[in-house]
């Protein structure tokens, strides 16, 4: 019998089974009935022996084979969607879905050689369904990585608002400790370290959200305005410096430093940068800023062992951490997202970023247009 056809007046039996196969990985925590877990399998098995029954030529094959066609709308696909987001919310892993699909490959080809088939026709048609049933698994693996990593960025985002309460109470309460009358040194030294650590976790969260507006397609939001690139370095220093103390930060001035940005965003890129190579570098830090005709560059440097090369081609992606000596790690150790949102930041001013990284020293350099347009 045609595998297709075979496929079709056979549903039920696979679905079956294929459900057993199904609340054997949901265990007994999770309480799904079978009439769920076969929904999904009788509109995908309908979708794969459709798309077998469609004539497909020896280049098409070979191209599919390929992963030429990846991109292009099915009716495969369109179900293992459906079966990627089924699955998902029953509380199923990636792993759960892949052991279904071998299951599910297993039994159909099973009932079917009990039929007798063979022959050089049904190898052709085992070749298509093996085509069919790995294309709907690619989708669904890739459907579930796609929520999975949604949801995870909308937690991160929540968590981040939901922090900001708190800790703009902690700021408050320290500063007001600060300020009363006859205060001893002792309390104002630890409310000098409770501001510094807020003021870093401040900047945690502040990557954080922005990583999640970043990750869920939103425009970072951007409000320009006049300013002064080098009171902007001269606050960037007062803000790391109160976070490391012990940091030796030298800053150099050249040309002009008026133009249209986003003060709060490049403040970020400075804080960050110069927080960077404070954690990472050895000795003092030198931070530049040079005015040129119609764009301005900050280069941020510190001596150290150089990044190795693995490091360099991941080094603005997000969450991405470089190795860091314990005891030059400090408090402050962050989230791996500020170089992730020195890129955001540079990108949003049409600007670039970029590090090279030598035996002596790295330097990261920030290029950004004098005027940006929000």
């Amino acid at each position: 019998m045609d595998l297709s056809a075979f496929i079709e007046q056979e549903i039920p039996t696979i679905v079956t089974e294929w459900a057993e196969q199904a609340l054997r990985l949901a265990g007994k925590g999770r309480p799904l009935s079978v009439i769920d877990l076969e929904k999904a399998g009788v509109q995908l098995l309908s979708s794969v022996a459709a798309d077998m029954r469609t004539l497909q030529e020896g280049a098409s094959q070979v191209a599919k084979s390929r992963g030429e066609f990846a991109e292009a709308p099915s009716a495969v696909k369109d179900a293992a969607q459906r079966h990627a987001d089924d699955r998902l919310s029953q509380g199923f892993s990636l792993d759960d879905i892949i052991a279904e699909y071998r299951a599910l490959r297993a039994t159909v080809l099973r009932l079917w050689q009990e039929t007798d088939s063979g022959g050089a026709a049904a190898f052709q048609q085992m070749i298509r369904f093996n085509e069919a049933i790995d294309e709907a698994l690619t989708e669904s693996a890739r459907e579930h990585q796609k929520r999975t990593e949604k949801e995870r960025t909308l937690l991160s985002g929540i968590l981040a608002h939901d922090l900001r309460s708190p800790l703009s109470a902690i700021t408050n309460s320290v500063e007001l400790i600060g300020r009363v009358p006859g205060t001893p040194p002792i309390v104002i030294k630890a409310a000098d370290n409770a501001r510094r650590s807020a003021s870093r976790m401040k900047r945690m969260i502040d990557d954080l959200l922005d990583f999640t507006r970043d990750r869920l397609g939103e425009a970072l939001p951007m409000t320009v305005s006049p300013q002064d690139l080098e009171q902007l370095c001269q606050h960037a220093l007062e803000e790391v410096r109160a976070s490391y103390p012990d940091a030796a930060i030298q800053l150099t001035i050249s040309g002009d430093m008026s133009g249209v940005w986003d003060g709060a965003r490049l403040s970020q890129i400075l804080v960050n940068l110069l927080v960077n190579a404070v954690q990472h570098g050895r000795g003092e830090v030198h931070l530049r800023a040079i005015g040129e005709d119609e764009t301005v560059r900050i280069e941020v440097s510190n001596a150290g062992d150089p990044i190795p090369d693995h490091a360099m081609r991941a080094l603005f992606d997000p969450l991405m951490r470089t190795y860091t000596a314990p005891e030059r790690r400090g408090a402050a150790a962050g989230l791996g997202l500020g170089l992730y949102v020195c890129d955001c930041v540079a990108r949003l001013h049409h600007g670039t970023i970029e590090a090279e990284s030598g035996a002596d020293v790295t330097t990261f350099s920030v290029t950004l247009p004098r005027v940006t347009h929000a």
